[in-house]
Formats: C-alpha cells, sequence, structure tokens
C-alpha cells in the first residue's frame, strides 16, 4: 500500500517516540510474561477477516476512549500490532501520552505474523 506523505510524517514522528518489537521478540516476551496483552488495532472488518490467536480487539479509532476501561493498569506489558506496523506506531504513541509505560509496536504487524506462521482465527 503506498501511503500518503503526511501520514508516513506522523509515523516517524512517533517512531522516535516508542520502542518497537521483533516476532521473534514477541515470542520470547509471551514466554516471559503469559499475561501480555497482544492487542488488535487493525479496524473490525479486519479483526474480523483474521487475526492472532490469542490477540484482543481494540481498534484505533477507538482505543483512546477504551483503552483505560478495558487496561487500567498502566504498567501492563502491551505489544500493539496492526496491518503493518504504521497505526500500531500511533496508537502506542498516544497510550504513552495517557501514561501507559511498557507499550510496544510489533513490527510488520499482521502482515508479519501471517508470514511467520504465527496461529490465527478466521
Amino acid at each position: 500500500m503506498n501511503h500518503s506523505p503526511g501520514f508516513l510524517a506522523l509515523v516517524q514522528d512517533a517512531q522516535t517516540r516508542i520502542q518497537e518489537l521483533s516476532i521473534d521478540a514477541l515470542r520470547e516476551r509471551l514466554k516471559a510474561n503469559p499475561s501480555l496483552v497482544l492487542l488488535d488495532v487493525r479496524e473490525e472488518s479486519e479483526w474480523a477477516a483474521g487475526h492472532a490467536t490469542q490477540a484482543s480487539h481494540l481498534g484505533k479509532g477507538i482505543l483512546e476512549r477504551d483503552l483505560e476501561v478495558r487496561y487500567p493498569d498502566k504498567s501492563a506489558e502491551i505489544v500493539m500490532y496492526c496491518g503493518g506496523g504504521y497505526r500500531s506506531a500511533l496508537t502506542c504513541d498516544a497510550a504513552q501520552k495517557m501514561g501507559y509505560q511498557n507499550v510496544r509496536s510489533l513490527i510488520g504487524g499482521y502482515k508479519g505474523l501471517v508470514t511467520a506462521g504465527w496461529p490465527m482465527t478466521h
């Protein structure tokens, strides 16, 4: 997908403030912390078409509104993913601005998970 320059500039700005995590590092974090929240921030239609088996869903459009209700512990380990890693960079940045201290964006997002053979639900 070709992204607009303004969108890419927003993502690049967010990436200066967030931490990103590889799929291999996600596997290790899940072993070390089984309560880690894998959060799919894609649109409802994308979620319905398929998602990581252990993921929860909270779309980017409502994340800021519902994150604190769903995950009140601001020290919880949360790894967010979207289609390719751009929208999750933006949602991680927003979550950090809301006081979440342990959020990361998954490099490669859903596409990367599929390529890696991650267990999926459809």
